[in-house]
């Protein structure tokens, strides 16, 4: 199942594969996962177009996708505090 809205989309499918709607599966070389306290664990990735990836480790076909620069954005907004009210 693919939803976009503008340039991010949500998908679940298989781990490590992706079909893009209208496109070929793409190879994600994910990080290391990110595990905070609870086992809570989130992990990054890229493919070889340099789309950033977003997954959980709980559920390893479900990922955000859009570009790099969309997740440094959306990196730097959570380091100033944009979801401190999620906390």
């Amino acid at each position: 199942m693919n939803v976009t809205t503008g340039t991010t989309s949500v998908t679940t499918g298989t781990g490590g594969t992706s079909a893009r709607p209208g496109g070929p599966a793409v190879e994600i070389d994910w990080s290391e996962a990110f595990c905070s306290e609870g086992a809570n664990c989130f992990r990054f990735g890229l493919d070889d177009a340099g789309r950033a990836y977003i997954g959980s480790t709980l559920s390893p076909g479900a990922y955000v996708s859009d570009s790099v620069e969309a997740l440094r954005a959306l990196i730097q907004a959570v380091k100033a505090g944009a979801a401190d009210h999620l906390l």
